[in-house]
């Protein structure tokens, strides 16, 4: 379980400092899939970096199944179980596919294994398992290796910050497919930020955020009704 306890976050240059996050208390239950939706620029990317750890709350607490992590790198926090597909996947130049979802899994995996992990995404293996990271790779086929590596950590937080970015709409529907299955198989817990309803509507919790703060979360069906087909926090739901 993660528990997020008066989380705050500023940022800025120049002498200009923004509150992006402020005072956010968050519950994420073990074996949840939890979307996380709302308008752009209300700070949802920003506390999932929080949460995985890419930047520290000025205010506030992280708890990961009581242990406090707040101090914790991205790094610290990924060898306790926490993942993160980023909105625009990295690029690893010099790094096979097939490397990279090894060194995701943390063994020595066959290609075989490996290969699994890229058909679950939709990528043909043998067109992909040997080649680079890198600059060759379309967005959209980084951001189904990204998620292959994911898959291959099968970890007991997965952050995935708009998945269905760069994805075309036949990859997006296999890819709900693909996160009903980690829900299914992982028993972990996995927090979606996306606008899109089709993730919405599979999701056990929506968390509603405005303006760096939580202006609704619980259960979907409490949740999805009030906010699909209307403006009141700002956002433009998809159902591709």
């Amino acid at each position: 379980m993660l528990e997020l306890k008066h989380i705050s976050f500023e940022a800025g240059e120049g002498g200009t400092v923004k509150e992006i996050i402020r005072d956010v208390n968050l519950t994420l239950p073990d074996n949840k899939f939890i979307a996380v939706t709302g308008p752009n620029g209300g700070g949802k990317s920003t506390l999932a970096k929080l949460i995985v750890g890419i930047e520290q709350p000025i205010k506030g607490q992280i708890l990961l199944d009581g242990e406090d992590i707040t101090g914790l790198g991205i790094t610290e926090r990924a060898k306790k179980g926490v993942s993160f597909a980023f909105q625009q996947p990295v690029r690893f130049k010099g790094i096979t596919v097939r490397d990279l979802i090894g060194l995701a899994a943390g063994e020595n995996i066959s290609t075989a294994r490996a290969c699994n992990y890229l058909s679950e995404v939709g990528l043909c293996a043998k067109d992909y398992i040997n080649r680079e990271v890198n600059a060759s790779l379309s967005g959209g086929e980084l951001k189904r290796i990204e998620i292959a590596t994911v898959l291959a950590r099968k970890t007991k937080l997965t952050v995935f910050d708009e998945p269905e970015a760069g994805i075309d709409l036949w990859s997006f529907k296999n890819l709900i497919k693909v996160f009903e299955k980690m829900h299914d198989e992982t028993h972990g817990t996995i927090m979606i930020i996306s606008h899109q309803e089709r993730i919405l509507n599979i999701a056990d919790e929506i968390i509603v955020v405005v303006e760096g703060r939580v202006a609704k979360s619980g259960p979907r069906e409490e949740i999805l009704p009030g906010i699909l087909g209307t403006t009141a926090v700002g956002c433009q739901f998809t159902k591709e």
